[in-house]
């Protein structure tokens, strides 16, 4: 039996069906692969020439992007999260937004909302009429998305799951491609509110944003403190990204990388775990979503380094950046000094 096998798509959803294939990929996808392996390094190359020391973080977004799924960007302020969203938006070629999340948000003011239009013909004419939020965009940045109000967080959701939102019993679809760049400061800064476990589970991957090396450093300092600073360039459309994210679900995925995935996931539920330390840790774990961002961003993953097929390893590097909001601690846990990249790096080592 072929170790391949192929996910056809039939709609946006998670639908799949399945259906053995031969050993080696045809012909036509390792040539599309080929091909935007070669424009993926272009835009890895305009992208390093504005953020400095994060290709981690520069890759794990375009995975999530190229996966078609939302990023989190979790960070004290000054590292860089709003300019590398900022950078993604014009390299990628897409209609970037901009909402600064504060206290006083509202959500008609991230969605839109009605008026009441008089027309040309007077009071016998009037009409509501629907005046878009910046939600409707290619590209949302939501910045610091933890100090709005959880009313205002959960606005995003129902943009976030079925890219459309539904003012006063009406529904507006929002662009395609569509995703939301958020980035979030750390829960012990003052005047912040955690995310609900619904909106947290909407993102693809949190991606967390670390200092820089002394290198980076270095290189942002004689950089950004010139007369001039270098300025992004386009590479790809809107339209590059959606065929792109077409044929990262047309990559084949071997049974072991499928059972890895199921392994890891299932692995981290207290109640069909068979691991002792994951019982007495954590409170919740994932569910089927984190199933299907693995077995998404896995396909991106390969994609972007040129390979025609995932592996186990792509699985066990992206564990963290998919799991880690998708499970909570216990009291126990945080009693004994456990974190949640600890449980997962457990985790992960049956599968090392």
């Amino acid at each position: 039996m072929p170790d391949f096998m192929e996910i056809r798509v039939t709609d946006t959803d998670t639908q799949v069906q399945t259906a053995p294939v031969s050993d080696a990929p045809p012909a036509r996808l390792v040539a599309e692969i080929e091909a935007l392996r070669q424009r993926m390094s272009l835009v890895r190359d305009h992208v390093g020439r504005v953020i400095f020391g994060q290709r981690q973080v520069v890759d794990e977004t375009l995975i999530t992007l190229l996966a078609g799924g939302h990023v989190l960007l979790i960070g004290v302020p000054g590292l860089g999260k709003t300019k590398l969203v900022e950078t993604l938006g014009t390299v990628l070629g897409l209609d970037d937004k901009r909402v600064q999340f504060t206290p006083d948000l509202m959500p008609a003011d991230i969605l839109g909302s009605e008026i009441l239009d008089e027309g040309d013909g007077g009071a016998g004419s009037r009409s509501f009429r629907f005046i878009h939020g910046p939600v409707f965009c290619q590209l949302l940045m939501a910045d610091e998305i933890n100090r709005a109000s959880p009313r205002t967080q959960s606005a995003l959701l129902q943009a976030m799951q079925e890219h459309r939102v539904s003012i006063a019993g009406q529904y507006h679809p929002l662009p395609h491609p569509f995703h939301v760049l958020a980035t979030q400061n750390p829960l012990e800064q003052e005047g912040t509110y955690p995310l609900p476990e619904a909106q947290l589970d909407r993102f693809l991957m949190q991606v967390d944003v670390t200092y820089p090396s002394e290198k980076a450093e270095r290189e942002i300092l004689l950089e950004t403190t010139g007369v001039s600073e270098t300025a992004a360039e386009q590479v790809l459309t809107a339209e590059d990204l959606v065929a792109a994210q077409r044929l990262v679900r047309q990559i084949p995925v071997g049974d072991s990388v499928v059972q890895a995935i199921l392994n890891l996931v299932r692995a981290g539920r207290p109640d069909e775990t068979s691991m002792p330390e994951i019982r007495e840790w954590v409170a919740w774990g994932p569910g089927p979503r984190a199933s299907q961002a693995l077995m998404l961003a896995t396909r991106a993953r390969a994609l972007l380094d040129g390979r025609y097929a995932p592996s186990v390893d792509d699985v066990l590097a992206l564990a963290k950046p998919i799991l880690r909001h998708r499970m909570a601690l216990n009291f126990a846990a945080r009693a004994d000094g456990v974190t949640l990249d600890e449980v997962i790096e457990r985790l992960c080592a049956p599968l090392a």
